[in-house]
């Protein structure tokens, strides 16, 4: 019985609670039931006001009809079984994803492809470009003006324990996330105000009023992975822990060695597998992440089949290093895969623009200028990759050319804040031939460290006003960015910029760069089709101001600020398209980041053992074979043949 019931039903007295008159007791129960219908009716007055849809989509409409029974990009009737085997650089100490500590395990992620463990409200189609349909949500309703959304949960949801996963814990996981989750999860919810339950499987969000409803936040929440209210309330979330969380994914921890490696297996009463966005989805049994501190052994390893699949990132392996009998059989593929999704910048250099000489843009250009990217390409790289010329690039959102006139509407009005080659030069590949030194290069970038307030004296670039000379310390992620970045160490060693290098372990250099240990150094950036949160998370003066952010180079630049809030406001494809050229041109013009290579493709090698669905989709977004593909028992008996052949010759 309800608190409202108890307060009707007793009365205080000196000596505790007791009966009341039954004439009062009849009036106050009828008195009673009454509050509670129009309780019960005002919540579901408030529910049954909502359209619930099956799917949300931002910029174009869905493809999948309320009918659909699975996406076109899998096999429906994949068998289930055998064991799939990848690598991961560095270590891993932490399976909470809600603090900024520790390095998580592969698997235990907020959101995305890597989240197997946990549900998400709402999940993206890889085959459209941000269309969401219903996972743990069978309905989903978003207001016109973006202010106010809600999701209708599924009756069947279910812990890995059993229990049900209910709207308490919906409202439990975003409370936590709004007042204590890590920065880049604060920075997405921002603009979230209230979380509130409004029925037995319904919750409601809305935004702050000093905030404007933008179509990028609800599909933010949607996707954030949901945690148990039981289990974190005799565990505390604001800690790093090595006991994997009760998850309620279709994948739960089966043993693994802390830093070594990590065995999934996969949950056969899983849920949520008969769900229309999930079916064919995550065949195998178990899933196998073992952890490498050189990618020179995850080389080996993969040939001599220890593990069955990689991403393999850097060019001279690829081009020198698969060539061997079993490839030359056919029993080992060497892919490369067309991405068919923005990609980003590969590993750019960034500086820490808490430091001061960084904060002059003449000294950025002129670092710019120094870079030789084409003669890297052709020495260091085999001439694979191409110029990343845009934070999107390989998409729609990177810029073109001069501005449009929707662009100019958006920065027109910031003209004295902005280089003035915003609006008349469009960024181009720089202007070297790749076969020695660029001497008008070097000489404009010499021109700009002079109007900067620095010159060489002694062979040593000096600041004139305090006789310092300019030196920078660049950490790289791993020893293979750090070898692609010393040709910019040593043109800068020549105009008499001292610099050090080093590629420390992979999870110190997440902290060193996430705490700004750092000068120089480098970072990945693939943006998904609405990059609206990762946007504010990685370029904002919001998030330059929170610890452990993803800002690492601390950009606090209000026109990126205004362009980013288009970006996430925009309802149609023109505005968002303007909006994110727009916020392109800004921050290249303004040398935050050098750029460098651009992937021309998803270099993928493994062992020919695997089924994937007939769907191109299925490879092209990058590392769907986690869940699309599965095992075949026929391939893999070949190769286990094909092998036993190659060792007996």
């Amino acid at each position: 019985m309800t608190k409202i019931a108890l307060h009707f039903l007793f009365i205080r007295t000196g000596r505790g609670s007791s009966l009341v008159d039954p004439i009062i007791l009849h009036f106050r129960i009828f008195h009673c039931l009454t509050l509670l219908c129009s309780v019960s009716f005002s919540s579901a007055s408030l529910a049954d006001r909502y359209d619930y849809q099956h799917g949300v989509s931002y910029i174009e409409p869905l493809k999948y009809s309320a009918e659909f029974r699975h996406v076109e990009y899998v096999n429906p009737d994949a068998p289930k079984g055998g064991t799939l085997r990848f690598p991961e650089l560095g270590t891993f100490d932490n399976f909470n994803v809600m603090v900024d500590k520790g390095r998580r395990a592969f698997g235990s992620e907020l959101l995305g492809i890597r989240a197997i463990t946990t549900d998400s409200l709402i999940e993206p189609s890889y085959d459209e470009p941000a269309s969401f349909y219903g996972r743990l949500a069978d309905g989903v309703w978003i207001s016109d003006d973006y202010r106010e959304f809600a999701f209708r949960i599924r009756e069947n949801a279910k812990w890995h324990d059993g229990t049900p996963l209910t709207v308490d814990d919906v409202v439990f996981t975003f409370r936590h996330y709004k007042e204590k989750g890590n920065a880049g999860i604060r920075t997405a919810l921002a603009d979230l105000d209230r979380v509130e339950k409004i029925g037995e499987r319904e919750v409601y969000f809305s935004v702050k009023k000093d905030s404007e409803g933008t179509p990028v936040l609800p599909f933010a929440v949607g996707t954030f992975a949901i945690q148990s209210k039981a289990y974190w309330a005799n565990n505390d979330p604001t800690k790093t822990t090595i006991v994997p969380p009760l998850g309620s994914g279709p994948y739960k921890v089966k043993e693994f060695v802390l830093g070594r490696y990590v065995l999934y297996e996969r949950v056969d009463d899983y849920w949520a597998k008969e769900v229309p966005i999930m079916k064919g989805r995550h065949n195998f049994q178990f899933l196998k992440c073992d952890y490498f501190r050189d990618e020179s052994i995850m080389v080996e390893s993969i040939k001599a089949d220890v593990i069955d699949v990689r991403h393999e990132s850097v060019s001279k392996q690829w081009m020198t290093q698969y060539f061997f009998p079993a490839q030359e059989q056919g029993l080992f593929k060497r892919e490369l895969v067309y991405l068919d999704r923005p990609w980003g910048m590969w590993w750019p250099i960034i500086w820490n623009l808490e430091e001061e000489k960084f904060q002059d843009i003449r000294v950025r250009e002129a670092l710019w200028l120094v870079h030789d990217y084409k003669w890297a390409n052709r020495v260091l790289m085999y001439d694979f990759y191409e110029y990343a010329s845009s934070y999107f690039y390989n998409s729609p959102m990177a810029h073109e050319g001069l501005p449009s006139e929707k662009e100019l509407e958006l920065l027109l009005p910031f003209k004295d804040e902005l280089p003035e080659r915003v609006f008349t030069q469009a960024w181009v590949e720089p202007d070297t031939d790749g076969f020695g030194q660029n001497r008008e290069r070097i000489a404009r970038a010499l021109e700009l460290f002079a109007e900067a307030g620095y010159s060489i004296i002694d062979g040593v670039m000096t600041n004139q006003e305090t006789g310092e000379p300019f030196t920078i310390d660049f950490i790289f992620v791993s020893s293979f960015n750090l070898r692609k970045g010393m040709p910019f160490t040593e043109a800068l060693n020549r105009i008499g910029i001292e610099t050090t290098a080093r590629a420390p372990e992979v999870s110190n250099w997440i902290y060193r760069m996430q705490s700004g240990k750092f000068e120089g150094g480098d970072a990945l950036y693939i943006p998904n089709n609405t990059p609206g949160l990762a946007l504010r998370n990685w370029f904002s003066s919001r998030s330059a101001d929170l610890p452990l952010s993803q800002n690492w180079m601390n950009i606090r630049n209000p026109v990126v600020d205004f362009l980013i809030d288009k970006v996430m406001q925009a309802r149609n494809r023109e505005d968002f398209y303007a909006a994110t050229r727009a916020l392109d041109r800004v921050l290249l013009w303004n040398f935050y980041w050098v750029p460098d290579h651009a992937m021309p493709g998803y270099r993928l090698v493994h062992w020919d053992r695997f089924g994937q669905p007939d769907s191109e989709i299925a490879l092209t977004q990058g590392e769907t074979w986690l869940d699309t593909w599965w095992w075949d028992e026929e391939k893999a008996k070949r190769v286990e043949v094909g092998m036993q052949q190659l060792g007996s010759d």
